[in-house]
């Protein structure tokens, strides 16, 4: 039962988090990537493009992509189809559509272009990242990517970049040079930024502690950390004295809190502290 309830929590957890991240993705988008017409990769770059020709608004030609490869992988997909790349898919396509009703914009926030494509790319990337953390994804071309995957043997990142890179291409022949430029530096800093949000959301605190008293240490890190820790015996080289040490893993604000309780309670001890982009195993990822 208490299994049970605990399984619904973290459900409900997730499905929070993707809310918001979604939300900050619609912001993103809306606010800072349609107004100027942004147009690096994905399904809003392609609404971009095609809004300058047809008579619809980025926010609906989004809704109406994104829904039609919603039905592509359900068909394709399958069980394989992830429920939250789906909610996600909804969710954003719904808060474009409602933020063209309720909050129309017909220009850009500001007048300085260089400055809204920072927003543009930081708030989606942002969102992004947190989305992969969770294990989701902003749907569009992801799901294009996951059929493509799954029925060929292309490079599908290649492939992706190649239509990201025509939707490029699409902008500066619609648009102006400005914009087509700017959409390049978009697609360029996009995965960059990506990348380096989930290395910092995922960020830990290796410590290698050498120590003579190792049982205050300890209790220090299972009982108020509520973390744990392996301790081997070891040797000095120098002077061959018997040394324990203690290795435990644990996040960036807890690693504050032991390196201060150390440095106050056992100044003698060497501590040695790495950064960790990932840790996989009970109490961090990979284990439930």
């Amino acid at each position: 039962m208490y299994k049970n309830r605990g399984k619904v929590k973290r459900t409900l957890e997730e499905y929070a988090l993707l809310t918001i991240a979604t939300l900050i993705l619609v912001v993103g988008v809306y606010v800072f990537k349609f107004p100027n017409n942004f147009s690096f990769g994905g399904v809003t770059g392609i609404a971009v493009v095609l809004s300058a020709v047809m008579p619809v608004t980025p926010g609906s030609l989004t809704f109406i992509i994104n829904m039609a490869l919603l039905v592509v992988g359900f068909i394709f997909l399958g069980k394989g189809f992830g429920m939250k790349t789906v909610y996600v898919s909804v969710v954003m396509s719904l808060g474009l559509s409602l933020a063209e009703i309720w909050f129309p914009m017909e220009r850009p926030l500001t007048n300085e272009p260089v400055l809204e494509l920072m927003y543009a790319i930081v708030l989606p990337a942002f969102s992004s990242a947190i989305l992969f953390n969770v294990g989701a994804s902003g749907g569009g071309t992801d799901i294009v990517a996951m059929v493509l995957k799954k029925y060929t043997k292309l490079n599908i990142g290649a492939a992706l970049f190649v239509v990201d890179m025509g939707i490029v291409a699409a902008s500066c022949l619609v648009f102006d040079a400005q914009t087509g430029l700017c959409s390049l530096c978009g697609l360029l800093a996009k995965s960059l930024v990506v990348d380096n949000v989930i290395e910092s959301i995922n960020r830990c605190k290796y410590f290698t502690i050498i120590c003579n008293d190792p049982e205050p240490i300890c209790d220090f890190i299972t009982n108020h950390l509520e973390r744990s820790a392996t301790v081997y015996q070891a040797q000095g080289a120098y002077q061959h004295n018997q040394k324990t040490v203690i290795l435990t893993v644990m996040k960036r604000s807890q690693a504050v809190e032991l390196r201060n309780y150390i440095r106050l309670n056992q100044p003698s001890a060497f501590i040695a502290i790495t950064n960790s982009s990932e840790i996989i195993g009970k109490g961090f990822r990979g284990f439930n």
